[in-house]
């Protein structure tokens, strides 16, 4: 499939962007090493029930399975590097070409890439909390002694236990970020999804949000969404190869 035509539309698109924010999911982090959470045979929710290990309710019944499940993750997180994807939506922002950019993701890899306009709307690993004290720690420190001796992540103050600062199943979202984002979302004029099935709400509703008050959609992902109707520029590509080619077309049209 030809898809010059595609990529220099959506490049149009941002152009002309009044207004343009990216929205991204597990798809943009797969390519570092990180797996997602609904591939058959790979997806995190292949083999495991999210409730019994990833819920609020799992973590404070029973903590041992929320850090047995995220043992494995722990040193995966750890260990990525930022890749294509992650590197060309940081060169769109700092080209002016994308005002802000919402993730569905924890693992920082758009900061470390070098985009500074971030809503982390399921939060990120960068800091933990004692559900006794609520004493607010370093996460990345906290995992890796995990991953090391394999112990349950205790607070140094009151020796409570230390919840990573991600959002669980069953747990809402942090209001602050959610209201910045849905603020996001509605004033953009271009939105560029990248990376997500749109399955997990209420996160997920931000892109069609933005389309019911005239934003153009350009959609990324290898696999289908509810939006794909929606799109003005649909691709089902890997967006590790797709988003250095959406920016390079992007810049290059601004510059004509």
């Amino acid at each position: 499939m030809n898809l010059r035509p595609h990529l220099e539309q959506a490049g149009a698109l941002l152009r002309n962007a009044r207004y343009a924010v990216a929205f991204t999911g597990a798809g943009v982090s797969t390519p570092s090493g990180i797996p997602d959470f609904r591939s058959p045979g790979s997806g995190l929710w292949a083999n495991t029930d999210p409730l019994e290990v990833a819920s609020l309710a799992a973590f404070r019944y029973h903590p041992e399975r929320f850090y047995a499940w995220l043992h494995p993750l722990a040193a995966q997180f750890h260990q990525a590097q930022p890749n294509a994807a992650h590197r060309a939506l940081a060169e769109l922002e700092a080209a002016g070409l994308i005002q802000v950019l919402i993730t569905q993701n924890i693992d920082e890899l758009h900061l470390r890439a070098g985009s500074h306009q971030v809503l982390e709307i399921h939060g990120s690993l960068r800091q933990a909390t004692c559900v006794q004290c609520r004493s607010v720690v370093p996460g990345w420190p906290v995992l890796e002694q995990f991953v090391a001796d394999c112990r349950l992540p205790r607070c140094g103050e009151c020796g409570g236990l230390l919840k990573p600062n991600v959002i669980l199943l069953g747990e809402q979202l942090l209001e602050t970020v959610l209201r910045e984002a849905r603020a996001a979302a509605r004033r953009c004029d271009v939105m560029v999804v990248a990376g997500s099935s749109l399955e997990v709400m209420p996160s997920a509703s931000l892109p069609l949000e933005a389309v019911e008050r005239g934003a153009r959609l350009i959609l990324i992902n290898i696999g289908q969404t509810y939006l794909d109707e929606r799109a003005d520029v649909l691709i089902q590509a890997d967006v590790a190869e797709i988003l250095p080619q959406l920016a390079a077309a992007a810049r290059q049209e601004k510059h004509v």
